[in-house]
């Protein structure tokens, strides 16, 4: 069903576009939205990480982990091209609108995606190179291709791909991975099921028509919205590890403490809204959630910044 709808909605083969506008639609391949806020964790972990990198070589490894992670999103954009298609939110993407050839997107990301790992290997360490790697192969073969169509733990599990970036920063500098390394992949971990699931309950209309097990369409919204406050209550203690480990002072303590409870009243208000609203607070925490993380590596990076100046 959902091939016959791909196919009947675009081709593979591209239509004729602007030079200026197919770059951008391999740009758009990348996901850059979802990347900025992976970059931005995983330069906070290179940068609170203990020792020393020359700064040019930082830059380096920051722009592989943009390259691994934007080349993950344009395989993932090439294997769900068809439900991509079925779904509002997707179905402009440059491959379901048919302006890139699948065979093209493809290529592009493959070449991203050796490239951004052999560099990373050769300005940093293979320890760092190696966790890049698995980042992209755990999104491409765990989350996209075994578990996306087929439970709704896709994004509990598949999630972790997502949490990678602090630990390949980390990694990056001091060739290991850290107990302080694996508690901002926590974060992560804890921040993406009530952050996706916010989105899937606005969302859950476009998920049900391509047959996409998301946890309010299985679930439903009441299920869903009593996980989503769970995972919220393990997120506000675990974003306090890095503080407890050493890693952060009192600034980022503070801070994501207040955030954390802001996060907890977030989920209580979708849970207690009744299921006619029309998922106003459901589409409030999906928008607070990007800015809670953004906040909470921005304190981390902050906290270390003040203890450097002191």
């Amino acid at each position: 069903m959902a091939d016959a709808a791909y196919l009947s909605q675009t081709s593979d083969t591209p239509l004729p576009a602007a030079p200026v506008s197919r770059v951008l639609d391999f740009v758009a391949l990348l996901k850059p939205r979802v990347m900025t806020l992976v970059v931005f964790s995983g330069a906070v972990g290179l940068f609170i990480a203990p020792g020393a990198l020359h700064p040019l070589l930082a830059v380096v490894a920051i722009l592989c982990i943009a390259v691994g992670s934007g080349a993950a999103g344009a395989i993932n954009m090439w294997y769900d091209r068809d439900i991509d298609a079925l779904m509002s939110r997707t179905a402009s993407r440059p491959l379901p609108g048919g302006r890139i050839a699948p065979d093209d997107a493809l290529g592009f990301a493959i070449i991203l995606a050796l490239f951004s790992v052999l560099l990373m290997g050769l300005a940093t360490n293979w320890v760092a190179a190696g966790l890049l790697a698995l980042a992209i192969l755990f999104y491409l073969f765990v989350y996209t291709i075994w578990l996306k169509r087929r439970t709704p733990q896709n994004i509990v599990i598949g999630g972790a791909a997502g949490a990678f970036p602090p630990m390949i920063g980390w990694a990056a500098v001091n060739g290991d991975v850290s107990f302080v390394s694996l508690s901002l992949f926590a974060i992560i971990f804890l921040w993406t099921p009530p952050h996706f699931w916010a989105l899937a309950l606005y969302r859950s209309g476009d998920y049900e028509r391509a047959g996409v097990p998301m946890m309010p369409v299985v679930a439903g919204s009441r299920s869903t919205k009593r996980q989503m406050l769970v995972y919220t209550l393990f997120l506000v203690p675990a974003s306090l590890v890095p503080f407890m480990l050493g890693a952060a002072g009192l600034l980022y303590a503070t801070g994501v403490g207040l955030l954390g409870l802001f996060f907890i009243v977030s989920a209580t208000r979708v849970l207690r809204e009744a299921s006619d609203a029309g998922h106003r607070c459901a589409r409030q925490m999906f928008s607070f959630s990007i800015l809670y993380l953004f906040l909470v590596f921005a304190l981390l990076l902050v906290d270390s910044l003040l203890v450097l100046a002191g």
